[in-house]
């Protein structure tokens, strides 16, 4: 792996002129912060070498480098993930790559599933903390260039960016959750007695993605910020048929909300 994320990190500063500081995962429905980026430099993933390509409706597919919030930032719009039959090595080699692209800190965004009932439709979930039950991205043999092989995850998300992702949401009136999202494989969504487990082993929100990218930004020492948007409820007497297209509506609908947070983060850096 490591000579091809070396021949991937090579050609994408072959091809742009940014080093980015912070990399940004825009997740389903998500991808309308990248408009904000100003000065952008884009490469469509199909045109970089060793890199997957997603399936995945409302996951256009290139990277974006260029200015926001004051940083340098590349941000992946769309990201894969293992439901789509790709090796979970595979899923999250872009994180990797963009650790070597020299990026310091990671933001990453998700569409979930509430299972806390006090959660509503369009609700923002900080993400504190996660239950990882998709296979973990570092089985196998482990490169010690990329960090160590058991590498600590009791402060996984980033308590001053939490705070400080707080303290923006407040300055401007924005609801905010705090709370546990539980990663699973996918590709269906719940039935009601999974939503039921999630909840019960402590989850607040469900979804298919997120956590393999954050495990291994963790093992490279990359500090994380994840936030997620609340798109259906899996909370007995809320749970109505829910499809894909009905979550990057909703996703749109409260993205505003996430990049003004998101954005505000940056400035603060």
């Amino acid at each position: 792996m490591l000579e091809k994320l070396k021949q991937t990190t090579a050609y994408i500063e072959s091809k742009v002129s940014i080093k980015p500081e912070v990399g940004i995962i825009l997740g389903t429905g998500l991808g309308g912060l990248a408009k904000d980026i100003e000065n952008p430099e884009t490469i469509d993933y199909v045109d970089i070498p060793n890199f997957p390509v997603s399936t995945v409706e409302g996951h256009k597919g290139r990277l974006i480098f260029g200015d926001l919030g004051g940083k340098k930032v590349v941000a992946m719009q769309g990201r894969f993930h293992y439901y789509e039959g790709y090796d979970m090595k595979v899923v999250t080699f872009p994180v990797r790559v963009m650790k070597y692209l020299g990026i310091g800190h990671l933001f990453v965004s998700n569409a979930s599933g509430g299972v806390n009932p006090e959660y509503e439709i369009g609700d923002l979930m900080i993400i504190s903390d996660h239950i990882n039950l998709i296979p973990n991205p570092l089985i196998g043999p482990n490169n010690n260039e990329f960090g160590p092989r058991f590498p600590d995850m009791s402060q996984t998300y980033d308590h001053s960016l939490i705070a400080l992702a707080q303290d923006i949401a407040s300055k401007h009136s924005i609801k905010t959750h705090i709370g546990c999202y539980v990663a699973v494989t996918g590709p269906t969504f719940e039935t009601p007695k999974e939503y039921q487990y999630f909840r019960i082993i402590g989850g607040d929100t469900v979804g298919m993605s997120t956590a393999p990218e954050v495990i291994v930004a963790r093992q490279m020492g990359i500090p994380v910020f994840a936030i997620s948007i609340i798109t259906d409820l899996g909370v007995p007497g809320k749970i109505v048929v829910i499809t894909h297209e009905e979550v990057q509506r909703i996703g749109m609908q409260a993205e505003k909300k996430m990049t003004l947070i998101m954005e505000e983060m940056l400035l603060e850096l």
